[in-house]
């Protein structure tokens, strides 16, 4: 080992010397003892700082170490040991930095035995960062020899806790390398990266390898052994280790990717998405990894270490929560999710055996199911079984369900899914006698659920669970069966649940997505059973309702109801979010033997559930039956439903006959699913169908005033879902039920009670359902009848000539509310069929929205709503336009926002109370953000333009309309108001889109304009959004290099602006570029900033440099002159001079350039910014 230099006698220095690090010490210790005394912190916390930041603070560092008899102060010093030598790093000298490494890695062996860990791992933890940061600055032999003396450590001859300490420093070590733990250095993303690549490919196996080697030369010790033994903790760390190791991000010579997986038999296994209940971690580390993972026997070791262990202490319950136990199941169900190259290429047998020996490895924790969980019951710890479980997951996720099922099958008669159905059942039926979300079986269950998830998903895309083996479906069918058993129960006893804290079940329909998900694809694994099921829940309930009118309490039917609705609706049908989703491939293949439709199991079910839907048109059964909360459930499950069966497309159809081979010869599947997709097609049931479901929706929306929930699903799900596709609209136009909600939506007083976003939902799909007129006139004529009533009014009371008087009245108010939303849902379904009459629409009222404006400028609500009108309308409107109307836009748009600054709507009065400052601030960023919002619309003209002639030609320009539209808003854009996040992105969003693609046009802004913009963008540069400091950069550079093109091209560029001027009192002023360079390199050498941002910011700072080259030649010269220490003064002329002259570095701005100028930063930065953050 090597030996520690110790300070306890002054390191040479004499008694002086000796009595100053003494000093130190004792002013450490006392402040440490203030903190935790809570005498003067602030006093003490500054003694420490000063520590922390002193010039080579070492010495009296490293003697606080060995002499301090207080644990926080050794602790402080370790911390002052790694902030100086991450800042002074580059100025050290060779045997200084491998003396730091040393010291501490002694420090933490010769201390072993300490009892103050806390202290020890600080150490380790600095001895990982010191190595980082010097990776590529240590030697070969360096290396080998720090490596050597922590191998030495833990093959265990200095002892078991000097063993334990070497594996917790690799555990740092390996830490500080992986990217997501890694500690900051202020240092370029390349550095962790090239460290991250250095460490897998070169000693992350090793590491592997010692730690396994110290857990197995303690095993012996630690079974053998009837009492606690100090090997245990050097056998949990090692474990620990390889864990921390397995779960490395492998990214280099693994062989292939992680969507490409081998799963042998079967085909490649589909990526499947992450988990969002139960993290799987893949390990894939790649074919050098083979011999250690696969070939050594070592999972037959790990396995049968966790079997002995469990065996000897099987009588203690205890056993199983203690750290080694833990520290083994984890390692192990890791081991289940190896998958890729690492196994050999022969048809994926060795990855085969490797599940089968890792199943049968688990199989005791979760087998027999019945009798493990009675054993939890009983007070056996819950923690194995649901690392089983979590071991099941593992193997899901590395193979298909038929090589899944397989495993099992090879050495018993049932397969491996028989047994997680089992394991399910039981699991489900611990969950309906203790429901809560604290219990072990509530975890159990969203653990299997995942299995069955991952398993199921991609099968149940392409059809194929009908290839599943018998017992596969019998199993499914039982399963199924109790969890609807379950659901129902507790749907039945959350009816008589008087607690506030409802049950889950009373949650809403999207938190309870996910898990109903998963119980659909068990259900369609046995579709054949269990839709008839479901059928026959729902009759039962049916008749229960009808023979106990008047006479039983139905809360509890209801609520089962509710329930089975729900499941339905997943099991029938798929999410529509985004797309039109299909029938499901697992019920388009089965029920092969149905060719009459109305017999149909899917049918049949389908019409049960709507004949009980219509029932709440009555309005006798709808009081005393259908409450808001069932009426919730059926609209949901008629928005599910319909996007999948209600007169599919025939392309769809189509589609669906071009499914694999093995189904192609399925002459009666075919036949069953033209049965099942024309039942409810255009020429059959389609139609009643559909207005029976526009009647109920009309019917949630006026007979239940104040639903705000059901009206919510009303418009959003249902009625959006009807619009969607074109072939509905034709018929839904047709309709007396939807001509009746048309009237209804301009006639009826309890429409107009919606609250907003309903107004708008309801508004955009009537809208939308224009389309389905006989031709785009007749299309454009229903829209402009539609929304007159709100275009009559706003005109009408606009023309009034008390306006100012009668529009302060309440129910003016709200109506002009209500009136604005619904003209911004119908901006909102702006389509190229309906644009004409959309356009008219927003035309006939800009007039009167301006003089609303004017008149509601103290009503921020009312302001707000007029302004997103207008952003949603120019957004939906802008790309159509022709020249000319596009003009009269624009024209619209500058009077908008003129008449918003006149009257000072944008100010925020400093005179307010705090509650109403904040509350004043918060209405100007929404409006500020709408403003924003219309000058980023009005810059997609130059962007999407569908229009015949070009807007130049009448005068036009869009660059110039949108920095006159900044030149409004950027005096409102307070500092303040930037620290709205939102606010924030949207207006540098902008600012970096107009000044990359119009850097001409900055020049056209005033000198106050102008300050305002870049003092905002100075802002920005110093953002904590790594986003907003991005954009910030992207626009910096724009700027610097408009200008730098224009000025070599003899041309003035950004002219005045870039110029320094004296100032009234003979003072000189830089120019904005002077500015940006020098608060640029400050942040760049001096501030704290992501490491992503590096490339970006190199972008921005070489056209800088080459616009300010005198500059930059001052500035680097006083850092020069700053550096007292010649050798560090000498490195950074050096640095300075390759900055902008290696790797063949030129004065022009094309990629090449700007590629080799980032790569000098990079270097620039790792070798001066650590000692230049001292000066």
């Amino acid at each position: 080992m090597i030996k520690m230099q110790g300070y306890s006698d002054g390191g040479g220095g004499g008694d002086a010397e000796l009595a100053k690090l003494q000093s130190t010490m004792h002013t450490i210790e006392l402040a440490c003892s203030s903190i935790q005394m809570h005498v003067n912190p602030s006093a003490a916390e500054a003694t420490i700082l000063s520590l922390c930041q002193s010039q080579q603070p070492y010495k009296a560092c490293q003697f606080i170490l060995e002499n301090s008899q207080m644990a926080n102060a050794r602790f402080q010093a370790a911390a002052a040991i790694r902030d100086a030598a991450m800042r002074e790093w580059a100025f050290l000298t060779a045997d200084d930095k491998r003396g730091l490494v040393s010291f501490c890695l002694c420090f933490v062996m010769q201390h072993a035995s300490s009892s103050e860990g806390y202290v020890l791992a600080k150490v380790s933890s600095v001895a990982a960062q010191l190595m980082k940061r010097g990776w590529y600055d240590f030697t070969a032999s360096d290396k080998e020899a720090f490596f050597n003396q922590v191998n030495q450590a833990i093959g265990g001859i200095h002892g078991v806790d000097v063993q334990f300490i070497g594996i917790n420093f690799l555990e740092s070590l390996v830490s500080e390398f992986s990217p997501s733990t890694s500690s900051a250095m202020g240092l370029p993303r390349e550095f962790h990266e090239q460290c991250r690549k250095s460490l897998e490919l070169d000693n992350l196996k090793t590491f592997y390898c010692w730690a396994r080697d110290a857990a197995i030369s303690v095993t012996k010790r630690i079974i053998e052994s009837d009492a606690a033994v100090s090997e245990v903790k050097v056998c949990t760390a090692a474990l620990r280790l390889m864990l921390q190791i397995l779960n490395w991000d492998f990214r280099y010579n693994t062989g292939s990717t992680k969507t490409s997986i081998n799963v042998f038999v079967a085909g490649v296994r589909p990526e499947i998405a992450p988990s969002k209940r139960s993290e799987c971690i893949l390990v894939q580390p790649g074919p050098a990894w083979r011999d250690v993972l696969i070939s050594s026997g070592h999972v037959e070791w790990l396995l049968s270490l966790y079997a002995a262990l469990r065996q000897k202490f099987s009588r203690e319950g205890y056993w199983l929560d203690c750290p080694i136990a833990v520290s083994a199941r984890k390692l192990i169900v890791q081991f289940c999710s190896l998958i890729g190259t690492v196994f050999s290429s022969d048809n994926g047998q060795v990855q085969e055996h490797h599940l089968l020996q890792m199943l049968s490895g688990i199989l005791q924790w979760i087998n027999p199911p019945e009798a493990v969980v009675k054993a939890i019951k009983s007070g056996k710890s819950d923690s194995e079984m649901l690392d089983g479980c979590r071991a099941l997951l593992s193997i899901a996720s590395v193979s298909t369900p038929f090589v899944f099922n397989q495993l099992l099958k090879s050495i018993r008669p049932s397969g491996t899914l028989t047994l997680l159905s089992t394991l399910m059942c039981e699991v489900v039926k611990d969950l309906m006698m203790n429901n809560t979300d604290e219990s072990w079986s509530w975890e159990a269950r969203d653990i299997l659920l995942d299995t069955w998830t991952t398993l199921l998903g991609p099968i149940d895309s392409t059809g194929g669970t009908g290839l599943l083996p018998p017992d596969v479906l019998n199993a499914a069918v039982s399963l199924f069966a109790l969890i609807v058993e379950s659901e129902i129960k507790v749907a039945s006893a959350s009816a008589m649940n008087d607690e506030d804290d409802l049950n889950y079940l009373q949650a809403s329909i999207s938190a309870m997505d996910e898990r109903l998900s998963s119980y659909a694809l068990i259900a369609r694994a046995a579709i054949d059973a269990s839709v008839p099921l479901l059928t026959r829940l729902f009759s039962e309930r049916f008749e229960r309702l009808h023979q106990g009118r008047g006479m039983i309490d139905p809360t509890e039917t209801l609520e089962e109801l509710y329930s089975l609705l729900l499941i339905s609706g997943h099991v029938l049908a798929d999410e529509g979010e985004g797309e039109t989703p299909l029938v499901p491939n697992s019920i388009q293949t089965r029920f092969v033997d149905t060719v009459e439709a109305d017999k149909h199991p899917v049918v049949v079910l389908s019409c049960s559930i709507i004949k009980f839907a219509e029932q709440s048109l009555n309005p006798e059964l709808r009081a005393s039956v259908f409450s808001p909360r069932l009426m919730e459930a059926i609209v949901w499950f008629l928005a599910r439903w319909s996007q999948t069966y209600l007169m599919p497309l025939e392309e769809a159809r189509d589609s669906y006959s071009n499914l694999g081979h093995d189904y192609r010869d399925q002459l009666q599947s075919s036949q069953s699913r033209k049965a099942l997709l024309g039942f409810f097609g255009e020429n059959s049931q389609g139609k009643p169908v559909l207005d029976i479901i526009v009647r109920i929706a009309v019917t949630t929306l006026v007979s239940y005033p104040g639903e705000k929930d059901l009206q919510e699903i009303t418009c959003h799900q249902l009625l959006h879902a009807l619009v969607r596709r074109k072939n509905i609209c034709l018929h839904l136009v047709t309709l007396d039920s939807w001509r009746g909600l048309a009237n209804a939506f301009a006639n009826d007083s309890t429409l107009f009670l919606l609250n907003s976003t309903n107004q708008r939902s309801l508004a955009q799909t009537l809208v939308l359902s224009g389309y389905g007129m006989r031709n785009s006139q007749a299309s454009n004529q229903y829209v402009r009848d539609l929304m007159a009533h709100v275009t009559t009014y706003l005109v009408e009371l606009s023309n009034k000539k008390d306006l100012k008087n009668v529009a302060q009245q309440p129910d003016i108010i709200q109506s002009v509310n209500c009136l604005m939303e619904r003209l911004r849902g119908a901006a909102n379904a702006t389509e190229p069929r309906t644009q004409m009459a959309l356009y008219d629409m927003g035309f006939s009222v800009l007039k009167p929205v301006l003089l609303l404006l004017e008149v509601y400028k103290d009503e921020a609500a009312v302001v707000y709503l007029l302004l997103k009108f207008v952003v949603d309308w120019v957004d939906g409107q802008i790309s159509y336009l022709e020249a000319q109307e596009t003009a009269v836009v624009i024209d619209f748009c500058m009077r908008l926002l003129q008449l918003y600054s006149s009257h000072n709507i944008g100010k925020v009065l400093m005179s307010l109370s705090s509650s109403l400052l904040n509350e004043a601030k918060t209405e100007k960023y929404k409006d500020l953000r709408a403003l924003l919002q219309l000058l980023s619309n009005l810059c997609s003209k130059d962007i999407v333009d569908f229009s015949s002639d070009s807007i130049e030609a009448q005068g036009t320009s869009i660059s110039q309309v949108v920095f006159f539209g900044l030149h409004i808003v950027t005096p409102l854009v307070t500092l303040d108001l930037l620290k709205y996040p939102k606010l924030c992105h949207d207006y540098f969003s902008l600012l970096s889109h107009m000044l990359e693609v119009y850097p001409e046009t900055v020049a056209q802004l005033n000198t106050e304009s102008f300050a305002h913009v870049l003092g905002t963008l100075d802002f920005g540069l110093h953002h904590q959004d790594t986003e907003v400091v991005d954009m910030c950069l992207r626009a910096l550079k724009a700027l610097a290099c408009y200008h730098y093109k224009e000025t070599v091209a003899g041309k003035v560029g950004l002219g005045a602006h870039a110029a320094n001027l004296k100032d009234s009192s003979g003072n000189v002023q830089e120019g904005i570029l002077s500015r940006f360079l020098r608060s640029l390199l400050q942040l760049i050498l001096f501030e704290d900033y992501s490491p992503d941002l590096v490339s970006t910011a190199a972008d921005a700072l070489l056209p800088l440099i080459l616009c300010e080259q005198s500059l930059y030649q001052r500035l680097g010269n006083e850092l020069i002159e700053r550096q007292a220490n010649p050798i560090l003064k000498s490195r950074l002329t050096n640095a300075l001079h390759s900055l902008t002259s290696s790797n063949q570095l030129s004065s022009t701005l094309d990629r090449l350039n700007y590629q080799r100028f980032r790569k000098n930063l990079n270097n620039f930065l790792i070798e001066v910014r650590g000692f230049l953050r001292t000066i």
